[in-house]
């Protein structure tokens, strides 16, 4: 493994590149002096709360920069917020979000790990869960609380505007700030990044270690890049998204679906290179072409773009179809339940590709209120429902 380099201006430059902030000003420089100077690798944490299991390429964007620190001898802590996922981050939120269950946080973490080496060197990694330190009992518990005021709590701009709209807060909210802040004192960590809306929590974080006698850490803050809408941050729970464990095919085509205004900040941020000039189109392969090998393989991108071309732009099959099985019974075949079980979506959904013309069977498009035909007339056809999703039917 690498050691930390001791050409700090050369490695400051690098790790910072494509940064929002890096704060306090001038503390990175000082710790990655230290580090040089001790041989000592730098603890560099990230903390993901597993409120959804999967990652996106949001996350990805903070995930290359750690793979950054990594391949310049520092170590990565991962921490997998199983305990504050009980809580729920109130970043950006305009109301409470819902509890998880214990079964579904625990669900959601095992896939965590896994997703995020895809991008990361499972070697120089420490992957902690917070429920190890954040279990800690009431006396612990008012001990940490002692540590911050409210009015430190009522800054944060999501607390004060909805104070000032008069909506509630809860104390679940409150307390949310002082745990993760306490991952950086259990986790002794000398450098925390997030993306820009985690800003208060991780000078927060700061605070808290020095009230606990430990040298604050460094900040990092790494952009939000857009979702496939162009407007909102990429967000599971906005469906803007694409994962990084996506099928090749499909994060192909989403990163196709991405506004041309975004591929500026796409490339630099997830390919570690400027957008090229020229045709947009040419330059959105590129970008697509690019994720895919950088998260599966150069020939799963090759692969993925001959689906595109002959799914999308051709409007053909893909070659190999999947099928999906239907029960020929009595009576018809209520089409949105067959697609909804097909594809994996609402049976609302479904009636709304058909009402829209986004649902044909071989080469003949459905109409609004094509939801029931005789089962002979599916068997052996081709579903499609969109552009990019295609089953043939068989009889079960």
């Amino acid at each position: 493994m690498p050691e930390p380099s001791e050409d700090v201006g050369e490695q400051l430059s690098e790790l910072s590149r494509n940064a929002v902030q890096s704060l306090p000003e001038g503390a990175l420089a000082e710790k990655l002096r230290v580090s040089a100077r001790e041989g000592r690798p730098l603890r560099i944490k990230l903390g993901i709360d597993p409120t959804s299991p999967d990652i996106h390429l949001g996350h990805a964007v903070v995930l290359r920069k750690l793979a950054d620190f990594q391949r310049a001898g520092h170590m990565v802590v991962l921490i997998v917020g199983d305990f504050t996922a009980r809580v729920g981050d109130p970043s950006g939120r305009s109301q409470l979000r819902p509890m998880l269950s214990a079964e579904e946080i625990e669900a959601n973490a095992r896939t965590y790990q896994e997703q995020a080496f895809k991008i990361l060197d499972s070697e120089r990694i420490e992957v902690r869960h917070n429920s190890e330190w954040l279990d800690m009992g009431m006396t612990g518990m008012l001990e940490l609380a002692r540590q911050a005021t409210a009015g430190q709590l009522l800054e944060r701009e999501d607390f004060a505007k909805r104070r000032a709209e008069g909506r509630p807060i809860s104390m679940l909210e409150l307390i949310y700030p002082l745990l993760v802040a306490y991952d950086s004192v259990a986790v002794r960590a000398d450098l925390e990044l997030g993306g820009t809306d985690q800003t208060f929590n991780l000078l927060f974080g700061r605070d808290i270690q020095r009230a606990y006698g430990q040298p604050e850490q460094a900040v990092m803050t790494m952009p939000l890049i857009v979702g496939l809408d162009g407007s909102a941050k990429m967000s599971k729970s906005l469906g803007n998204h694409i994962g990084v464990t996506d099928l090749p095919e499909e994060m192909y085509g989403k990163t196709m679906s991405i506004p041309d205004a975004a591929m500026a900040e796409f490339f630099p941020l997830l390919l570690g290179r400027e957008a090229p000039g020229g045709d947009p189109l040419q330059a959105k392969r590129e970008l697509a072409r690019g994720i895919v090998g950088w998260l599966h393989s150069p020939g799963a991108a090759e692969r993925a773009e001959a689906h595109f071309d002959r799914v999308v732009r051709e409007g053909r099959p893909p070659e190999e179809l999947q099928e999906a099985s239907f029960t020929a019974a009595e009576g018809p075949v209520h089409l949105p339940g067959l697609i909804a079980e097909a594809f994996g979506m609402s049976r609302s959904e479904a009636r709304r590709l058909i009402d829209q013309g986004a649902v044909a069977l071989d080469e003949k498009t459905l109409g609004r209120g094509d939801y029931d035909l005789p089962g002979e007339d599916l068997e052996g056809r081709v579903l499609r429902a969109g552009k990019r999703r295609f089953k043939r039917l068989r009889a079960a």
